[in-house]
């Protein structure tokens, strides 16, 4: 069930991008004017502290230092409004040079983008781990190039586990049940927290899919979002982990954040997370273990990855300075310098190496394992956005206790079909 994997060698990659450049080759500017680029980005800290404006204004200033002529203006937007902001710009006609936001499709199919192969360098373009490349393309034509990258794993509380009397972590789905009785038994708050709240319910909903062997597309990129797989997945939740009130709260008006935040309070035995729980959680002294997802009868055979997108604008023309500019931000020491502050993973090959070669980086290695196997989000189809919106407005009523998961998937189902047909 691939839904955006690659097997493609660097070598056939660089081969690729060399033919494409050779024909419209990357230079300086004609004129050797003064430009100045602006760049909207997304913030990904959570106190103004390590707000990633920070991060940008010591990565411009350096730039700036090797570039004169080249100035870049750069305004960070929260996530909750940096999507809305760009698509307001670029409707008034006033697009930015660069945004780096959650979706591209829409823009590449306008034919708006620049595609990576028109603004990287050779080396920097190739360096992409091949997965993220992959999910980066519309059309096999790559334009969102990837920023930020996670995996998921199982988090778990080792105190509360061992309190329950739970000598190892969940590898199966009967575990998890188990486990969150035990936990349950014990007085627990939330045995297993469930967040199929509006806030990010389309990734636990993956993540779930994923654990049963299913997905929201299948390897030709057609949505299969109420399969047999994804149907019996979503039985077994209402039935042997909501029914039963191991979840301690309602998943559909649990979010993401709350759990994460109950999480760090001591008050969820079990959650699916990202690699940033594990800086919250630290910060107030919990001990806990991270495991593969698991499955109906053992690990998961994937799991989900999430990456974030840099775009290039076409409207204001300044495609080589643009190119110029984002080969400074994805050389190593940046890359490595974004994803040691914020817990994430390094989007390129050069990146990966070297934070499995760094122990300070340890906690992140079994994360930075599962990339190049995770499945994303079919960000490469326009329909994507609405069919998001769907799932985070119905999914959590599917495992209620008046909950009907074939007919909330088949629902889905019929209008991501409706919007792929449309051409949205």
């Amino acid at each position: 069930m691939a839904v955006q994997r690659r097997y493609l060698s660097l070598a056939a990659a660089g081969l690729t991008t060399a033919m494409t450049l050779s024909l419209s080759a990357c230079g300086g500017s004609a004129d050797g004017g003064d430009v100045t680029l602006k760049l909207v980005a997304a913030d990904y800290g959570d106190t103004e502290a390590n707000s990633s404006q920070h991060y940008w204004d010591k990565l411009v200033k350096d730039f700036e230092k090797q570039n004169p002529n080249i100035k870049v203006e750069v305004s960070v937007y929260s996530w909750k409004d940096v999507d809305k902001k760009v698509e307001d710009m670029v409707k008034s006609g006033k697009a930015p040079d660069m945004a780096q936001i959650g979706a591209y499709a829409d823009y590449a199919a306008a034919g708006k983008l620049y595609s990576a192969d028109q603004l990287l360098s050779i080396p920097v373009h190739a360096d992409f781990v091949p997965a993220l490349a992959e999910a980066g393309e519309y059309q096999r034509i790559q334009y969102g190039m990837p920023f930020g990258a996670s995996t998921r794993r199982l988090f778990y509380n080792k105190k509360l586990f061992a309190e329950a009397g739970i000598a190892n972590p969940p590898q199966t789905w009967a575990d998890i049940a188990a486990d969150a009785a035990k936990l349950k038994a014990k007085g627990v708050k939330m045995p297993y927290a469930l967040p199929l709240g509006p806030e990010e319910t389309q990734a636990e909903t993956l993540m779930w899919m994923l654990s049963g062997g299913g997905s929201y597309t299948d390897s030709i990129g057609k949505y299969t979002i109420d399969s047999p797989q994804n149907v019996k997945t979503f039985e077994w939740l209402k039935k042997d982990l909501v029914g039963p009130g191991l979840t301690g709260t309602d998943p559909a008006k649990l979010n993401r954040q709350d759990a994460f935040n109950a999480f760090a309070a001591g008050d969820v035995g079990m959650l699916n997370g990202h690699p940033t729980l594990m800086k919250q959680a630290e910060a107030k002294g919990i001990d806990y273990g991270t495991v593969e997802l698991p499955g109906p009868s053992g690990k998961a055979k994937a799991t989900m990855g999430v990456a974030d997108w840099m775009t290039a604008f076409k409207q204001n023309g300044h495609r080589d300075q643009v190119g110029k500019f984002l080969d400074f931000v994805y050389n190593e020491k940046n890359v490595m310098d974004f994803s040691g502050e914020y817990g994430l993973l390094p989007v390129t090959t050069s990146g990966s190496q070297a934070m499995l070669a760094n122990s300070k980086y340890a906690k992140l290695h079994s994360f930075l394992g599962q990339l190049a196997q995770a499945e994303f989000y079919p960000a490469n189809k326009t329909s994507w956005p609405m069919v998001s919106k769907t799932v985070k407005a119905k999914m959590g009523t599917a495992v209620g206790a008046n909950g009907n998961p074939a007919g909330v998937l088949s629902d889905i189902q019929n209008a991501a079909n409706e919007a792929d047909n449309a051409g949205q």
